[in-house]
């Protein structure tokens, strides 16, 4: 049996590698998946301690963060291809929404 501290540290490495990728990367869409890094970072953690107090709660918790981070993809994915299409490029710093 796994001891929960490996997951919990694979989880934290997960959601700081998130936070690494938002902070350096200047293209969008990796930005968009370091957000989606760290949501399963936090996923992760939920699972394990679901399993380790052996209860549901945390699993059901974990599917309806999925719901939402795959309707959040859906339309998330949707505005970088419109800034895409508008704007002809994906770069944080030269995207300036309130200027046409």
């Amino acid at each position: 049996m796994v001891p929960i501290a490996y997951y919990l540290l694979l989880s934290a490495l997960l959601f700081v590698l998130g936070i690494v990728g938002f902070l350096i990367k200047r293209n969008l869409i990796t930005v968009f998946m370091s957000i989606e890094l760290m949501l399963n970072g936090v996923n992760l953690s939920f699972v394990a301690f679901a399993h380790m107090w052996g209860d549901v709660r945390g699993q059901i918790f974990v599917f309806f963060v999925m719901v939402v981070a795959a309707a959040e993809a859906a339309v998330g994915l949707a505005i970088i291809i419109a800034v895409f299409r508008s704007r002809k490029t994906l770069a944080v710093d030269s995207i300036d929404l309130m200027k046409l």
